[in-house]
């Protein structure tokens, strides 16, 4: 009877902690789902949402992996000066096929949204298996502090609330495959190391990190080792290999741009790249350490919602220490952005790491360290919401205070339902070029491309200029003020309209809220211009 009791009381608050889990997953879920789709309709989803919902859309016509979005980015269009190309297969830039897994659910719903809702529902997921592992070695109070804890962190948070990325999968395929890993279930950790290579072409980075982890952990070292050979040659075969044979951006942009500091030239190849890193150990430790104190940050974002464990647990070192030191050999401060994706990969491990240290250290979980640790997370949230990932909470929070930028929700809205009709005048299959927000919307299209660029290679090979240009100068004009950036790319779109409607190349033929709709060889229509001419006067 006692025994009965005791089993009914340990069941009860079993499914106490499992609803509590779903509970804080499913806050999760609604509230990234809503501000992720609030940030895409108020048009500030930017240039990688388009690229991405181009590549999905061109996919399911046919046309694999191809983006003249994409093409833009290329080293030759943005070295050589060559125009963008309408039939340019991203797999030279980036080599994702995990992106035919989700082709056929955007084949269901082919739009913009449905890559946004696939993003949340990946993380969500990960979360919920990020519990199950835990399970496998704590207590259910543990276990969910955890798991609440992966869905608190600023490295979660951000990349969930940005545009569609490739990496949004890791940390899902990291956790099931880490579980398989401890039941023993090596076809379907198998299954998930192919997937998890399948996300792009350094994702072997994060599955090479779990390798090492179980050689020196003496766990599976064959495995291990068998994990690293596999997961370092992969990722040199495509770099080297086969994402070459589609163009140049690997060895002549990606490198460059990334590892430019190890390179002797203007181009080099990943193997080039890590010779010159091996070889001078002193700079591979002056580039691991400066800028110190910018690198300690990164890492304490890391730590803060585990409330801090991951810093002196082995196990964590050892899971994301590949990853960790693959964005800390980059140059230039954006890999160290904790609310980009780039910050993703690192995130597994740490929570791998955690969980091994509790199950070392149970007895640690006291009430004093639970309210320290409620406390970091409370700290973790707050962070992530101040730091307002990719512009998601510029409706609640000024984006500069001096000066002063703010753009409240009506005002974003209001905006938004005032050029509406603009975008409505451009047929769905003629070619355009659009200022960054607006590309996104537009972007399911095989012939788009990014303002002030008017020319793109169509598929007879030819170049031509776009039918119709269209650019949000409001929205610069709201944040030229506190940012260069924006008010140099405000002057120079105005100065290209100047110079298409004086020349008359392209006519004005609809003008509403500082957004200009141009189509080619048109004429101005005389209410469209007199708007332009005072919204050009009044911004100088």
């Amino acid at each position: 009877m006692l025994w009965n009791l005791h089993k009914t009381e340990k069941l009860k608050t079993r499914v106490g902690n499992i609803r509590l889990v779903l509970l804080v997953a499913v806050i999760f879920f609604v509230l990234c789902l809503i501000f992720s789709l609030n940030r895409y309709y108020s048009f500030y989803a930017s240039f990688d949402q388009g690229i991405f919902n181009q590549l999905f859309w061109n996919s399911i016509q046919g046309r694999l992996f191809e983006s003249s979005l994409s093409s833009s980015l290329s080293t030759n269009v943005a070295h050589n000066k060559e125009v963008a190309e309408v039939f340019y297969k991203h797999l030279g830039q980036h080599f994702n096929p995990i992106f035919l897994l989700w082709l056929p659910l955007y084949a269901l719903f082919p739009s913009s949204v449905t890559l946004l809702v696939l993003q949340v529902t990946l993380v969500t997921a990960a979360g919920l298996v990020l519990y199950v592992l835990a399970r496998q070695y704590l207590e259910p109070a543990l276990a969910r502090m955890i798991t609440v804890s992966f869905y608190s962190a600023n490295a979660v948070i951000g990349p969930t609330l940005s545009n569609f990325h490739d990496i949004s999968a890791t940390p899902l395929f990291v956790f099931a495959l880490l579980l398989a890993m401890e039941k023993r279930r090596w076809w379907v950790f198998g299954v998930f190391a192919v997937m998890l290579l399948a996300v792009r072409e350094d994702s072997g980075v994060a599955l090479f990190s779990i390798g090492f982890y179980l050689i020196i952990s003496k766990r599976y070292p064959r495995i291990g080792l068998a994990v690293c050979i596999s997961s370092f040659s992969y990722m040199l075969l495509l770099t080297e290999t086969i994402m070459p044979s589609f163009s140049q951006d690997v060895s002549q942009r990606m490198m460059i741009e990334r590892f430019g500091n190890y390179a002797s030239g203007k181009e080099a190849t990943p193997l080039e790249i890590i010779w010159a890193i091996v070889s001078n150990p002193f700079r591979l430790l002056e580039q691991v350490f400066s800028p110190w104190l910018k690198k300690i940050r990164y890492l304490i974002a890391h730590w803060l919602p585990l409330a801090f464990v991951p810093a002196i647990s082995t196990a964590a070192w050892a899971t994301a220490g590949f990853p960790i030191l693959y964005i800390f050999l980059q140059r230039g401060q954006s890999p160290l952005g904790i609310t980009i994706r780039y910050a993703m990969p690192v995130v597994p491990g740490l929570f791998y790491g955690a969980i091994i240290w509790w199950s070392q250290h149970p007895k640690a979980f006291k009430p004093s360290f639970r309210r320290l640790w409620v406390g970091c997370i409370c700290a973790s949230v707050f962070f992530s919401f101040t730091s307002n990932p990719n512009r998601t909470f510029d409706f609640l929070i000024p984006y500069s205070i001096k000066p002063w930028v703010y753009v409240s929700l009506p005002q974003q809205w209001h905006h938004v339902g005032q050029f509406r009709s603009l975008l409505a005048q451009i047929p769905s299959y003629a070619s355009v070029s659009a200022s960054t927000y607006i590309i996104p919307h537009l972007s399911s299209r095989r012939e788009i491309i990014r303002l002030p660029a008017l020319e793109l290679r169509n598929d007879a090979r030819e170049v031509i200029k776009v039918d119709y240009a269209i650019a949000d100068l409001w929205q610069l004009q709201q944040y030229a003020p506190a940012f260069k950036s924006d008010r140099a790319e405000e002057q120079e779109l105005i100065q290209l309209i100047d110079r298409l409607t004086t020349n008359q190349e392209y006519g004005i033929i609809g003008f509403e809220d500082g957004v200009i709709l141009l189509k080619k060889s048109a004429t101005s229509k005389e209410e469209a211009s007199s708007a332009w001419l005072a919204f050009r006067k009044e911004v100088g």
